[in-house]
């Protein structure tokens, strides 16, 4: 009869492992080979004697979704773009004159959104993947996803960012049930008590700050900085007294917030207090013999104006003085100049001369005060005409501040100002301006960005220097233009003072374009309900 062996414990197995043999022999012979001939055996025993878990109880099944279902066409572009997104690692990529697959999700998503259809159950996984690896889509693809969506992102913990932005799958209490709300604001998750207060502001803005203040003084900093963030949708008189209160909260963070707040409502105690303060430091200067702007800068920034919000400690590089100054600006009301500077109107107020070098710095404050405020007239005034150079222009040379003043101009205006940019400096500086345009791009402005395509190409400029805004075309161009830009994907001679081969490039880049513009069009046409069939609500 065999003799048999006591099997060596498998965490003595590790510790030999981890140590060495020679330190922690195991096994029959002490030495590596033993060591690893008595994992495997070790190995085997564990399988054999593995007794099968008790099963897990069901999940509960999945929740109807009531919209219709995809056309068979939609459907399949949807599987295919999705594929392309995995096969590329989710990054796209250029791929000679062939569509980046991956940059057209969020337009076929906004549009099946808008038709109301909803996701095949079977595509529900690599779209929950695609929007986890991409924020960008997670708006329109958790709205596409619809119910489904969520309980499916339940199950699997990779996908929890799903649940975050919505109550976890549940509906909210009727709002006007009190003993409902206050019991989910107690003892909710915070994206669920996050949905709650929104639901209760937008029925009564006072019941939303009353729930608020309960449980204020207890809650996390960073989750009182998102509380009063919220207050941005609705913001009116109301909350007043509630900012107030907060602009000696403990965290600085906080304190910002509600001072920004504060400052957009310009009737408000706090807006009065900066009003104060700034024209404290900007009068009109009647000394010489054409009106001009004085500025005296604060020359220190006391207890009030910290509570206030006013941060003390300037940047590295730059001077206290005209840190304070430019926060004072910035926070009172724009209403406040016309009164101040001589009953002018805001573009005749940017265009005054700004004595002893100021100008930049006020100019500066009052565009982040017009984006504050959201005040389309003095964004207008400060941006002032496109075919001035940025450098020489009433406001900011700052592309991103322009960008942000554009954002409060209305849609078809922002397009014809951005087209008459173009059209009088380039590409160079527009990409960032681009970015606020409505899409798909008015006529004037997708005519001009083609223009100065083509300029570029017989310049002989490299096409690479250009892909931002050529990526931005391919999305944002109207389809209908595919046409008439399919002469531009031809290769002509190249000039002698070209860059060698940049021609071959242009081409390739434009028959891109001319492709997925077709491409967009189809996906479209895909999308929209057959000719007398309802459109789903």
């Amino acid at each position: 009869m065999p003799r048999t062996t006591t099997p060596t414990p498998w965490e003595d197995l590790v510790t030999s492992a981890l140590l060495g043999t020679d330190r922690r022999p195991a096994g029959r012979d002490g030495g590596p080979a033993g060591l690893l001939d008595a994992a495997a055996l070790q190995t085997v025993r564990r399988r054999a004697g593995l007794l099968p878990a008790p099963a897990a109880p069901r999940p509960e099944p999945a929740p109807a979704d009531p919209r219709p279902p995809l056309p068979p066409a939609a459907r399949h572009r949807l599987a295919q773009l999705l594929a392309d997104r995995s096969a590329t690692g989710g990054s796209g990529g250029r791929r000679g004159t062939a569509p980046d697959l991956t940059e057209l999700i969020p337009q076929w998503l906004a549009i099946a959104n808008q038709h109301g259809f909803r996701a095949p159950a079977a595509l529900l996984p690599p779209l929950l993947d695609a929007a986890r690896s991409r924020t960008d889509l997670r708006p329109q693809a958790l709205a596409f996803a619809g119910p489904r969506g969520r309980w499916l992102a339940g199950l699997n913990p990779e996908w929890k960012f799903a649940l975050r932005g919505s109550s976890g799958g549940s509906s909210l209490p009727d709002v006007t049930e009190p003993e409902a709300v206050t019991r989910l604001w107690e003892e909710g998750l915070f994206a669920e008590r996050v949905a709650l207060l929104g639901a209760v502001r937008a029925h009564d803005p006072g019941a939303a700050l009353v729930l608020l203040a309960t449980t204020w003084s207890t809650e996390r900093a960073e989750d009182r900085l998102m509380f009063l963030d919220s207050l941005r949708t609705g913001l009116s008189a109301v909350d007043e007294a509630f900012l107030e209160q907060a602009l000696s909260d403990r965290s600085r963070n906080v304190r910002s917030t509600a001072a920004e707040l504060l400052s957009a409502l310009p009737e408000s105690a706090f807006a009065g207090r900066m009003a104060a303060r700034a024209t404290s430091c900007v009068s009109p200067d009647l000394s010489g013999g054409d009106a001009s702007v004085a500025v005296e800068a604060p020359h220190e920034c006391d207890a009030a104006m910290e509570r206030d919000g006013v941060v003390a400690v300037p940047p590295s590089g730059r001077g206290e003085r005209s840190w304070w100054f430019g926060q004072l600006v910035e926070a009172a009301p724009l209403a406040t100049w016309p009164v101040r500077l001589g009953g002018r109107t805001a573009q005749e107020i940017v265009a005054l001369p700004v004595a002893d070098g100021w100008a930049e710095e006020l100019h500066a404050a009052w565009c982040r005060a017009a984006v504050r405020q959201r005040n389309p007239e003095w964004a207008r005034a400060l941006l002032g005409a496109p075919s001035v150079p940025p450098s020489n222009g009433p406001g900011t040379a700052s592309l991103a501040e322009r960008s942000k003043l554009l954002a409060l101009l209305p849609a078809a205006e922002r397009g014809e100002w951005v087209a008459d940019f173009i059209a009088a400096h380039g590409l160079s500086e527009a990409f960032q301006l681009l970015g606020v345009c409505p899409t798909p791009w008015s006529e004037p402005l997708g005519r001009s960005v083609v223009d100065a395509l083509d300029i570029a190409r017989d310049a002989g400029s490299y096409p690479w220097s250009f892909s931002g805004v050529m990526g931005l075309a391919e999305r944002c161009l109207n389809p209908a233009e595919a046409d008439r830009l399919e002469v531009l994907t031809t290769t002509p001679d190249e000039p002698e003072d070209a860059s060698p081969g940049a021609n071959g490039y242009w081409s390739e880049a434009f028959q891109r374009l001319v492709s997925t513009l077709r491409l967009r069009a189809t996906m479209e046409r895909e999308l929209i309900p057959a000719r007398g069939e309802p459109v789903p609500a």
